[in-house]
């Protein structure tokens, strides 16, 4: 196992802990909504365009959590009413649409966005109009909102583990890295996280090469060509930050071009199970992935989660059925569900501010280990594991964290002097 400032932050719970709850912020309830005993809630994924092959899937697995909660009587005796809308992949369109479900639906909380320009987008309507946001997905970090919880990973949960292990022996001593993404502000931001620490490891940075590519780009001929030039010498990896449906025609043209996970490997941060289901993963064996959760997780809580999203599947004849996949996204928006029904029951109120309160330090026993919301940043303590792609589009782990890993909202790559606390200081502040 390796030695790591970040792994030293990390920590275990027992297999006995006591389990409470989770965490959340929403708009308060308008009377008339509670007194017709339902509490609405929104949820804001694109449905259709670019992201669609990631995020229709979170609109699913929250609607899953809804039944389930529903079926046990619902939240402070009011059944959960979903607010679902379609932004469509626009970035301009996200705002818009959270405004609607803030202002006009009434929702007392939204679960949605994928991408960071669509979170961007729509901060503004929550920090303005008191609204609670739960954001589902890695990200790059710098950000400390109170209106928001994140349940993804912070680059000290995703990236900089792949990137030590990639770099270890164990991983295959890799020297040289491509960093690879989508022309918006993760893959842009990431990078800068990225390139800030493989410079502090002695990585000279003609060993480091960063390109960018439009949403829905679909021709990597000339960007594969000069990956196969880069790694030439050997011992050379790519760090992909590649969101949306880009991905089919990146891994293809990798292939194509005679390159193999063995030769060049390929660490993404956006590609799990259920990418995987719309791609040939004859391209993809061996390649590799970062996440806090996988499908082939073999514990016993996330048996049951897989086997019953299948059910749901099937049952609401969504597109694959019982076929479908669950990922690491989706474990985080049914765990954003979950520890937001259970943070209002605590606090006995919808409203945002004693919802909050109850939040903060509470644990949930998710699908793939129990997690804790940090009780100051508002961010998850997760586990970090790293997989292997095998030829049924599931995970191999390959390596994972003994416990769950503090999440640190800013680098300290990149950002060394600042940090995220709620409790002692009004959200970013800079350390002494």
């Amino acid at each position: 196992m390796m030695r790591k400032n970040w792994m030293k932050k990390s920590f275990a719970f027992g297999a006995g802990a006591a389990l409470s709850a989770a965490m959340v912020l929403g708009v308060a309830m308008p009377k008339q909504a509670e007194a017709a005993g339902t509490v609405k809630i929104g949820i804001l994924h694109s449905l259709s365009g670019t992201m669609a092959i990631s995020e229709v899937s979170l609109k699913d697995v929250v609607l899953m959590a809804i039944e389930e909660i529903n079926a046990k009587g619902g939240v402070l005796g009011k059944k959960i009413e979903p607010v679902i809308v379609d932004p469509a992949s626009d970035w301009d369109l996200f705002a818009e649409k959270a405004k609607q479900l803030l202002l006009q639906d009434k929702v007392s909380v939204v679960f949605g966005c994928w991408t960071s320009v669509s979170r961007k987008s729509v901060l503004p309507v929550f920090e303005g109009n008191n609204g609670l946001l739960f954001y589902p997905v890695q990200y790059e970090g710098e950000e400390c909102s109170k209106n928001v919880f994140y349940t993804g990973a912070t680059p000290n949960q995703q990236l900089i583990p792949a990137a030590e292990y990639l770099m270890s022996a164990e991983g295959g001593g890799y020297k040289k890295f491509y960093l690879l993404g989508t022309d918006y502000v993760f893959p842009r931001t990431a990078n800068k996280i990225l390139k800030a620490f493989l410079l502090a490891k002695g990585v000279p940075p003609e060993n480091i090469m960063e390109e960018y590519t439009p949403f829905h780009h679909q021709d990597y001929q000339t960007i594969i060509s000069k990956v196969k030039k880069f790694a030439a010498g050997g011992k050379a990896a790519i760090l992909s930050t590649i969101n949306g449906d880009s991905n089919v025609p990146f891994y293809k043209e990798f292939a194509a071009q005679g390159l193999t996970s063995s030769m060049v490997p390929i660490m993404a941060f956006s590609v799990a199970e259920d990418e995987l289901r719309a791609m040939d993963t004859k391209y993809l064996v061996g390649h590799l992935a970062a996440w806090n959760y996988y499908q082939s997780v073999p514990s016993a809580s996330n048996k049951k989660f897989v086997a019953a999203f299948k059910a749901f599947a099937a049952k609401n004849k969504l597109p694959g059925g019982a076929s479908r996949v669950t990922d690491d996204p989706m474990e985080a928006a049914y765990i954003s569900v979950n520890m937001w029904a259970l943070a209002a029951q605590k606090a006995g109120s919808f409203d945002v501010d004693k919802v909050s309160k109850a939040v903060a330090g509470m644990k949930f026993g998710a699908p793939g280990m129990p997690v804790m919301f940090d009780a100051r940043n508002h961010h998850l303590h997760k586990p970090v594991l790293i997989g292997e792609i095998k030829k049924d589009g599931q995970f191999k782990v390959v390596w994972k964290t003994k416990g769950l890993v503090a999440p640190e909202p800013w680098s300290e790559y990149t950002s060394p002097d600042k940090g995220c606390d709620w409790v002692d200081h009004q959200g970013t502040y800079t350390k002494k």
